[in-house]
């Protein structure tokens, strides 16, 4: 049986978690077969603005196990308008990016299910009809991974990994999000426990 995890919304004080969540994944990333992380894109102080832009914005979500963070996921309403076209952005979705999951806990389907909860959550605020992501373009593990899922490749846009790495457009109905998967999630407005 899967255990139900707390969420709850990000905090300007979780980002040093957050930022160590996105290193475990590089450092873990560096050992199959993909260059996805492999260098911090474009710039560590680049990459570290746009996660807190993100979580300031409320965004960002943290997902806890007996008040140790698990996860994290940030999902909004609107896309990258680089990647995403006009007639896409004119359609409700939510955009799904920054999905971790601390090699701890890798292997329970935490993530699967938190694509599922993110895309209720934007059925539920926006009347979203699409779940999207944009994916690392050259790693086609995660490409696999996410038609597994029930998404379906929309394009990879014509970018360099210098231009912009994540240019694989997944998406798949909102419709389709696994209710019992989202169940997994209780959401919670605070901090249960301090994490240090």
């Amino acid at each position: 049986m899967n255990e139900i995890l707390q969420v709850r919304p990000a905090a300007a004080d979780d980002l040093p978690v957050i930022l160590e969540m996105i290193n475990e994944a590089a450092r873990w990333l560096r050992t199959k077969d993909t260059d996805q992380w492999a260098q911090t894109w474009p710039s560590e102080e680049a990459r570290d603005a746009r996660v807190r832009r993100r979580l300031l914005s409320g965004n960002t979500w943290m997902v806890e196990e007996n008040g140790s963070p698990v996860a994290t996921v940030t999902y909004r309403q609107h896309g990258n308008q680089t990647l995403w076209t006009r007639d896409e952005q004119s359609q409700p979705a939510v955009y799904v990016s920054r999905l971790v999951v601390v090699r701890r806990a890798a292997g329970r389907g935490i993530g699967a299910a938190l694509i599922d909860w993110a895309g209720q959550g934007g059925v539920r605020d926006w009347n979203a009809q699409w779940i999207r992501i944009d994916v690392w373009t050259a790693n086609v593990a995660l490409h696999n991974y996410f038609e597994k899922r029930g998404f379906r490749h929309c394009r990879t846009c014509p970018f360099g990994p210098e231009t912009y790495p994540s240019a694989a457009l997944f998406q798949k109905p909102a419709a389709e999000a696994d209710e019992a998967a989202a169940s997994r999630f209780a959401e919670v407005s605070v901090r249960r426990q301090a994490w240090r």
